[in-house]
């Protein structure tokens, strides 16, 4: 592909506004901006936070060419002394984010950038696409992984996502929730997520017949053969032909059959009845993967059938997030400076869900003495948690809706990623990265994993920061 520049990826709207602060002499003004969604894909109960590395490596690489430059100048609208500015960009706000991996929730910030609001606002839409795109295919693949049961969870959407980078970059999303490998072998190559595939029907279509096939790949791997047996027939010709490869090509080696695959028909009947041959010619450590459009929602009835099927390789629906393909985040201003101080700032509406949470702020997530999540409280930036006091939870919209909790743990979420444009952050390698979303789902409750009606996590505002919002409200309402 090539070193590709990407500091003109944005809107041309933030060039524009970046312009117009610049001529108003506005452009060193502070600004807070917070990055967060409003609901969850699938109606789902949670969603995973990713995409934090390639931020951090955007932000950390910002410049601007002569030649972008020379670009813009020719537009005809922006200003000389904008264009110099450009010319001498230097990234230097400050970023809080939560961990990748996190399981998020809506309304809660999980990005925060403060700085001067020309810097913020050129930055919207690199940041806006890189989270929401991940994190939608992290949170499919959540899913997807919780779905099956412990089974195993091959990626293998590459020549199905939407261009090379959404299927490089899906591939990394997907592992960080929980598949154990790509069919994309470019991701293994930048990321070491396991590249993992055997063969296609050409294959098989290739040799003069299907056990010809077989034979060849057998005698390439044995210590790994997996053979597609649906080209043809696969109850009479396809698993009796991988039966005789076992014993005739792989006994004499002192190999086993490692596995077969299904692409198509009935999955559930197959599947049964492959493993009842497989199982009476002996061959007991054999597993059944499955391919051919599957989603968390067929992975669920298939198992609810009782298939016999011990890994799933999913891919249009995974790395396309093909049922609900928008994560939907958004970069909100909601403080800026005035005459010396940051003050906050609101965007109201007649749709509850779209009017903004105030101020600079930190997301504490509330554990019970088993390690369990209870709730997230949104509270200012500067606000502690006081673990040795009750703390009363509260709903936001329906505030006489609370309850007390003791013997509890306040863990804030956010973490300086940035300070004053330098980074300051510790990048985890992408295992370390997916153990940690592994442990994080481990801590939410059954009810709210659910693929279908899950229960709703609570999502609340300490009591100063809900003060700020209705005082903020009853003001412009004046």
């Amino acid at each position: 592909m090539g070193e590709r520049k990407l500091n003109l990826l944005m809107d041309f709207y933030e060039l524009t506004m970046a312009n117009g602060y610049f001529k108003d002499d506005k452009h060193r003004q502070i600004a807070v901006f917070d990055v967060f969604f409003r609901s969850i894909p699938d109606q789902g109960g949670y969603a995973i936070f990713a995409g934090l590395e390639q931020v951090i490596d955007y932000l950390s690489n910002l410049s601007f060419s002569d030649d972008e430059i020379a670009f813009l100048k020719k537009k005809g609208i922006f200003t000389d002394g904008f264009l110099k500015y450009l010319k001498t960009f230097a990234f230097s706000c400050d970023v809080y984010a939560m961990t990748e991996g996190t399981p998020i929730f809506p309304m809660e910030p999980i990005l925060i950038v403060k700085g001067p609001i020309i810097e913020c606002q050129l930055v919207e839409t690199m940041i806006l696409l890189t989270i929401n795109h991940q994190s939608l295919i992290a949170t499919k693949a959540a899913r997807i992984v919780h779905a099956a049961q412990g089974r195993a969870i091959l990626e293998f959407g590459a020549r199905r996502a939407h261009g090379y980078d959404a299927s490089i970059f899906g591939a990394r999303a997907a592992y960080i929730g929980g598949v154990i490998g790509s069919s994309n072998t470019y991701a293994d190559y930048l990321y070491g997520i396991p590249a993992l595939g055997t063969m296609a029907h050409s294959y098989v279509q290739s040799y003069e017949t299907e056990y010809d096939a077989f034979k060849s790949y057998a005698l390439a791997y044995p210590d790994n053969t997996v053979l597609l047996v649906d080209t043809y027939n696969t109850l009479k010709e396809g698993i009796p032909n991988a039966i005789r490869i076992q014993k005739e090509v792989l006994d004499p080696l002192g190999c086993t059959l490692r596995g077969i695959r299904l692409d198509s028909g009935d999955l559930t009947y197959l599947s049964k009845a492959a493993r009842k041959m497989l199982d009476d010619a002996g061959l007991t450590k054999t597993k059944i993967t499955v391919s051919n459009s599957l989603d968390e929602f067929l992975i669920k009835e298939l198992l609810h059938q009782g298939a016999m099927i011990d890994s799933f390789g999913v891919g249009e629906r995974l790395v396309t997030a093909r049922s609900e393909a928008v994560f939907g985040g958004v970069f909100k201003l909601v403080a800026a400076e005035e005459k010396g101080a940051i003050t906050p700032k609101i965007k109201i509406s007649e749709n509850v869900q779209k009017t903004t949470i105030p101020g600079f702020k930190q997301v504490y997530r509330m554990y019970d003495n088993n390690c369990m999540a209870i709730a997230d409280v949104i509270t200012l930036h500067d606000e502690v948690i006081d673990e040795t006091k009750p703390y009363r939870l509260f709903d936001p919209d329906f505030p006489w809706k609370s309850k007390v909790i003791e013997d509890y743990q306040a863990r804030p979420l956010l973490e300086p990623i940035f300070k004053a444009g330098r980074l300051v952050y510790q990048k985890p390698d992408l295992n370390t990265i997916r153990d940690y979303a592994k442990k994080q789902m481990a801590q939410l409750w059954d009810e709210v994993l659910r693929l279908e009606r899950p229960h709703q996590y609570y999502v609340d505002l300490s009591k100063p920061l809900w003060d700020l919002k209705q005082t903020l409200i009853n003001q412009y309402r004046k």
